[in-house]
């Protein structure tokens, strides 16, 4: 719920509402992400070596917690005369703490359970869960614009700030009292610069995380341009957040269709059909203006479904990868591999914001409310959102083509894992 107005609404609110530059904006939010070069191994590295009675990932999660409600109120609701310099600092510490939770938290939904489907189900439902935080984001704005007239980016991330802050206590509590701990650990034989030379080796890995790549970095140029789009193209701002509330409705119906059709046909395959089927609904928008805002309904409805892969899939498939590189080194790495994912993820969301707000920049687009741009600064805009996201979407899609790890090949994983008897093997420390 607090990630998605970081994403959507915060680049916006900053630049129309608080006067930073496109261009500062997008290196600001760049240099933050730079920091987690550092900041995510580090805390995958220690959150492999948090022994203690409350497990190795709780803990994490529980320290996270305060740092992002702060994070979140500084940022959402800032004082006045707030600039570049609000927006840097408190971006790097929501950024700090949401490395804190999601490595953790992450690595822990991997160790739940062996199995190539039910892990499918588990990422499905967490993935779920995920959307359902995005939809509260729309929800909650979408009933005060509905009931109370209460519009704008401001009163959204408002909303949601205060929302957030009464929910995320008992979310987080729930989760830490709920769910199995890992406890047990064991030291690394492997040094650290030695097993980051062998996961680079996993090919099916290099694999996933390029796609994965590739395609978050299409997904999140569009996110910080959809209210552009809809506010300068449409002439609807005031209604952005009912077309992103239907996109993730349309997002959440789709997991468990994308998870059942991954039993049947294989992850991979399901992964790939996804991206096919997005790259060709997003040139449609090209199509669209000045008052067509719910003809804009169905391309939105088909590009949320598709989106509802991106979550549940990749992650399953993660952890299957991640089987492969137990049998090579006969340990269990689950967090090496999370925080190298969870940079991979924020550098796509950087990379992508970075793009956007650059390419708007370039194109000398106006984002003051109401200001005038002309057609070839919208027609920059309408590339930037509908053409070139497709261009990524198909190239994800043509590298996870012929993914060699299907299930089959998973049951003779998780077998050579049965007879070297590290089916259960704890996950470990790094030297």
């Amino acid at each position: 719920m607090s990630m998605f107005p970081v994403l959507v609404f915060v680049p916006k609110y900053y630049t129309s509402d608080l006067g930073v530059s496109l261009a500062l904006a997008a290196n600001l939010i760049l240099v933050v992400r730079l920091f987690d070069v550092v900041t995510d191994p580090l805390v995958g590295y220690l959150s492999d070596r948090t022994p203690g009675p409350f497990g190795r990932r709780a803990p994490w999660i529980a320290a996270a917690t305060p740092l992002m409600m702060l994070s979140i109120y500084m940022l959402f609701l800032p004082p006045e005369g707030a600039g570049a310099m609000h927006l840097f600092t408190w971006y790097t510490l929501l950024s700090l703490g949401t490395t804190m939770m999601l490595i953790p938290y992450y690595a822990w939904g991997s160790e739940l359970s062996p199995d190539y489907n039910e892990r499918s189900r588990i990422t499905g439902w967490r993935s779920q869960l995920g959307v359902v935080g995005s939809l509260l984001a729309q929800a909650v704005p979408v009933a005060a614009a509905f009931y109370f007239g209460i519009k704008g980016s401001a009163s959204v991330l408002e909303i949601v700030a205060i929302t957030m802050l009464v929910l995320m206590p008992i979310c987080v509590t729930t989760t830490l009292v709920s769910v199995p701990q890992t406890k047990t650990y064991t030291r690394s034989t492997i040094p650290f610069w030695e097993g980051l030379g062998v996961m680079w080796d996993n090919g099916p890995f290099k694999r996933l995380i390029s796609a994965f790549f590739l395609g978050s970095l299409a997904l999140n140029i569009t996110t910080p341009l959809y209210i552009y789009f809809i506010a300068f193209v449409l002439k609807a701002e005031d209604q952005a957040i009912y077309m992103l509330f239907f996109f993730y409705l349309s997002n959440l119906a789709a997991v468990p269709f994308w998870v059942r059709l991954s039993s049947k046909i294989g992850k991979h395959r399901a992964y790939v059909a996804s991206f096919a089927i997005i790259s060709m609904a997003h040139p449609f928008y090209l199509l669209l203006g000045e008052g067509d805002f719910w003809y804009m309904l169905p391309i939105t409805l088909v590009t949320g479904f598709s989106a509802g892969a991106f979550a549940a899939l990749p992650n399953s498939m993660k952890a299957d990868v991640i089987d492969l590189d137990t049998i090579k080194c006969g340990e269990n790495r689950a967090a090496l591999f999370f925080s190298t994912w969870s940079f991979t993820q924020k550098l796509a969301a950087a990379g992508a914001t970075w793009l956007a707000l650059m390419g708007l920049a370039l194109f000398n687009f106006n984002t003051t409310p109401g200001g005038f741009n002309d057609a070839d600064q919208l027609f920059g805009l309408r590339f930037l959102f509908a053409l070139l996201p497709s261009l990524f979407f198909l190239t994800a899609g043509a590298v996870i083509w012929n993914y060699p790890i299907t299930e089959r090949v998973h049951r003779e994983m998780r077998e050579s894992l049965q007879q070297k008897g590290l089916e259960n093997v704890p996950a470990v420390t790094t030297n």
